[in-house]
């Protein structure tokens, strides 16, 4: 069955503006019912990088978080929040960028991830250490935001599911893909796929361009995003940047693995890619290395980090599968 990528045109984070975009986004797709069952457990993975710089548009603006769980509870799911951030806490990220409301109105539980070992197929990555939170829940519904990357040229849905990669975790890939910016896609991919979102809600409406995911600057787009597909999400997303996909390594890594189908075989049951082009976003200056660039001494610390605490204790896990 050919995936589905539902776009639409979106320019207002207003409540019921938004709640009615977002309704119309997912009707092609079957609705949010298509998704969330009664009882279900939902985990909304915004894109919640830091509280730092909240007028920077780095993060999953709350308004699209709050309507999609407002949209979950009205179809009997209980919607929890969940991430990883690279620094602080899950919810005081949150809190920085205006996610109160949703904690105090909804009663939405945010939970920060703790790690548990997953093998994959793939014998490059026959181990990941992915959050038990995110892997024990019903629903997965991946919320990213649109913006451009420094070391990885765009972040989309699949990189968004970095967040469930726990704590020290995250610095060690950095460290062991060095330099090599399609291992390091490649681990994205394969990431995704263990984590396998039920559905993917991209926010457009503001995206992030230049020098992202948090140094750049904020710049309108107009638009929203869904797919129960995050390869096929992020490939018509690159269409709609006019990426050059060769530059970008998730989308790299995820023709390799078969896992990003062409464009020709996506299906756009509202607009289309072509219409929405965007011929002038503005990528990253300059690409820094996936290590970025640290000193011996810190890659010595953190692969000791690893041996002492992540791949000894992984060979009790040898034999669990995804």
């Amino acid at each position: 069955m050919a995936p589905s990528v539902s776009l639409l045109r979106a320019n207002d984070y207003k409540y019921a503006a938004l709640r009615e975009s977002l309704t119309a986004l997912l009707q092609p797709l079957g609705g949010i019912e298509a998704f969330v069952k009664p009882g279900d457990r939902v985990l909304l993975k915004p894109n919640l990088l830091t509280g730092g710089r909240p007028q920077n548009e780095c993060t999953t603006r709350m308004e699209v978080v709050y309507c999609v769980a407002e949209m979950v509870v009205a179809a009997g799911g209980q919607p929890f929040l969940g991430d990883s951030p690279a620094f602080g806490s899950a919810r005081g990220v949150a809190i920085a960028n205006g996610y109160q409301p949703i904690l105090n109105e909804l009663g939405i539980p945010i939970t920060e991830f703790s790690g548990n070992r997953y093998a994959t197929d793939n014998p490059e990555f026959n181990h990941l250490l992915l959050s038990k939170e995110a892997m024990n829940a019903d629903v997965i519904i991946n919320l990213p935001k649109m913006k451009s990357h420094v070391q990885l040229t765009l972040t989309m849905g699949v990189k968004n599911l970095f967040g469930c990669v726990p704590g020290k975790m995250k610095a060690w890939w950095h460290m062991e893909a060095g330099k090599d910016r399609l291992r390091f896609g490649t681990m994205l991919v394969e990431t995704a796929r263990a984590i396998a979102p039920t559905l993917t809600i991209l926010d457009g409406i503001i995206g992030h361009e230049g020098n992202g995911p948090s140094g750049g600057t904020p710049r309108t787009l107009g638009i929203l995003a869904a797919s129960a597909d995050v390869f096929a999400l992020d490939r018509a997303m690159a269409e709609i940047l006019q990426a050059d996909i060769a530059t970008v390594p998730t989308l790299v890594a995820a023709q390799r693995l078969g896992m990003s189908p062409a464009l020709s075989s996506i299906e756009f049951p509202l607009e289309q890619p072509h219409h929405l082009q965007i011929s002038d976003w503005k990528y990253p200056e300059n690409l820094v290395p996936i290590d970025f660039g640290l000193p011996r001494v810190i890659k010595s610390t953190f692969r000791h980090f690893y041996i002492r605490f992540i791949k000894e204790p992984m060979k009790a896990y040898a034999g669990r599968s995804i």
